[in-house]
């Protein structure tokens, strides 16, 4: 039996990271499609009447089953009983059902149908969840955004029980090995599908001169139909492990409703779940405005439509300039020879400067937030790997808590002030942009693997479902709190719309982003005194949060 153990895919190093790399393709395409409406905010509002509100409203839909009709927990249920191959699969078809409706609703066809009639005319006043002023639709919301929010949410539910399911499964393939180092480099790898997002959605919106968004909701679909091979090929492979080492599929562990009750009287688990959703509530919801945010606070020169920098090709190249990024920072981690790892460092450097310039000639805002991962997949695997072998988790959630405070504040206070200056809000918000994507990369790479220490592992796939769920109630309020305050604060602009003395292309980039901006660095401050207090627990109760996970 030990020598069966030994010759298992999973002792070979190979295979065990060709299974994270099926897992973090996965994750890749799934975050294109949650942020694909994000960079043309603008165009939802000029080409289908989102105002702010709207949009927030149908962004925080995502989340809505999940919070409040416990759709994680079940999930999590899911995952335990009938183990990390099955959910994988479903999660894949359940996001690829979700995206489909999400294209229909942005669609042209939808535009005009008697489908769009009866979303105008019904779904505006839903009982008990109207009056607990929950409710994911309105009166007066625009219908393809309602029928958007249905499609979101069932994407929803699909992407978060992905999100435990991978989790678990690197546990599985990992546990005892370099477990930090592979969640880092999972979500390292799996942002990048931020910046394909921030590039290509408005790339295709406005391809050959005639805006369609439905395009660019097209190209996510695209995408997840490929997340859901990745997760049949694991699927295979997971299986033939078990084959292997004669181990049985969690569902063989019953489940039962007293496992619930022993994660959630770890004082641990939820000092880690509340530093998750404050955490995630302060990046997540401030991906899906961050682009309109630098239209309204940079001041971007229209591009000679004749030149390079208007042109097609040129998203092309700097996408590729991007990969060359990720991949040489990514790959500087791995490699053992000071020679080969300098070379490598530098040539992700200079890419970088490369692709920041021509974000800044291009002179589009989403080109100048999609350097926002490049940093952490630099970073994320150094920093699982120090956890891996020197610990100190708990105060890499603390580093990270003050980070974001700092990136939040200045781009509420710092950067309006360069409005004007095209260079200087150019470098100030690439900075910030970095940093803030750099503080992003301490979570998966301390807090995820910090979750096995806290709770058995035979009830892992709930804790992690518990910590989601949690962490989505956050995902659910905080894009409908900005949109919301956005409209509050910026009453002109609303008006302007009404009365038409303002055009829906002058108001989308017209709103001054100040208190949402506040409102987000208050969360950075809420989860920096929880890092202090997991700390104090920690050093108390012997959690094992500092300690290294390789020993």
């Amino acid at each position: 039996m030990t020598e069966t153990i030994k010759k298992s895919l999973r002792d070979s190093a190979a295979m065990r990271w060709t299974a994270l790399l099926l897992l973090a393709l996965a994750m890749f395409c799934s975050y294109i499609f949650m942020d694909i409406l994000s960079p043309i905010k603008d165009l939802m509002l000029s080409e289908r009447g989102w105002d702010s509100t709207a949009f927030g409203t149908m962004q925080g839909a995502e989340t809505f089953l999940n919070v409040f009709v416990f759709f994680l927990i079940f999930a999590g249920i899911i995952l335990d009983k009938m183990g990390v191959r099955f959910t994988a699969v479903l999660s894949g078809i359940v996001m690829l059902i979700g995206a489909v409706i999400k294209w229909y609703a942005v669609t042209d066809s939808f535009a005009g149908s008697g489908l769009e009639t009866w979303f105008t005319n019904n779904l505006n006043y839903i009982p008990l969840f109207d009056e607990l002023g929950v409710s994911p639709f309105y009166e007066g919301m625009p219908a393809s955004a309602k029928f958007a929010a249905i499609g979101f949410m069932i994407f929803g539910c699909g992407v978060e029980m992905a999100g435990i399911t991978v989790s678990r499964g690197i546990v599985k393939w990992f546990k005892g090995r370099e477990m930090a180092l592979a969640m880092g480099s999972e979500m390292a790898l799996a942002r990048l599908g931020v910046a394909t997002c921030m590039i290509f959605s408005p790339f295709f919106a406005k391809l050959g001169g005639n805006i369609s968004v439905s395009r660019s909701v097209a190209f996510g679909v695209v995408l997840l139909m490929i997340a859901l091979i990745m997760f049949i090929v694991y699927f295979f492979m997971d299986k033939k492990l078990d084959a292997q080492t004669g181990e049985a599929e969690e569902k063989d562990d019953p489940f039962k409703v007293s496992d619930i009750g022993q994660i959630l009287s770890s004082s641990g688990f939820w000092l880690v779940a509340l530093l998750c959703v404050l955490y995630y509530s302060a990046i997540f919801p401030f991906q899906k405005y961050a682009v309109n945010m630098l239209q309204c606070n940079l001041t971007f020169t229209e591009v000679d439509p004749n030149s390079f920098w208007a042109g097609t090709s040129v998203t092309i190249i700097q996408y590729l300039i991007m990969l060359v990024v990720a991949a040489a920072a990514f790959a500087s981690n791995f490699t053992k020879n000071k020679g080969t790892k300098t070379l490598l460092q530098i040539l992700a450097v200079v890419a970088l400067v490369v692709f920041c310039y021509m974000g800044y000639m291009r002179q589009s805002a989403e080109t100048v937030f999609a350097v926002f991962p490049l940093l952490a997949v630099g970073i994320t695997p150094i920093l699982g790997n120090y956890v891996d072998h020197k610990g100190k988790a708990a105060s890499m959630l603390v580093l990270g808590s003050v980070l974001l405070i700092v990136c939040h504040l200045t781009f509420a206070f710092v950067l309006p002030m360069f409005k004007g200056n095209a260079v200087g809000g150019i470098i100030i918000a690439y900075l910030t942009i970095l940093v803030l994507g750099a503080s992003f990369s301490l979570v998966p790479a301390s807090l995820w693997p910090s979750v096995p220490k806290l709770v058995d592992s035979k009830i892992i796939g709930s804790a992690y479902a518990l910590i989601f769920w949690i962490q989505n109630i956050g995902l659910w309020l905080f894009p409908l709190l900005i949109g919301k305050v956005l409209d509050k604060t910026n009453p002109d602009i609303v008006e302007g719309l009404s009365n038409g003395t303002m055009t829906a292309d002058q108001a989308a980039v017209s709103y001054d982003y100040t208190a949402p901006l506040v409102m987000l660095a208050c969360l950075g401050v809420a989860a920096l005194i929880l890092g202090f207090i997991l700390k104090a627990v920690d050093k108390k109760k012997g959690l094992g949060l500092e300690e290294p996970n390789i020993k």
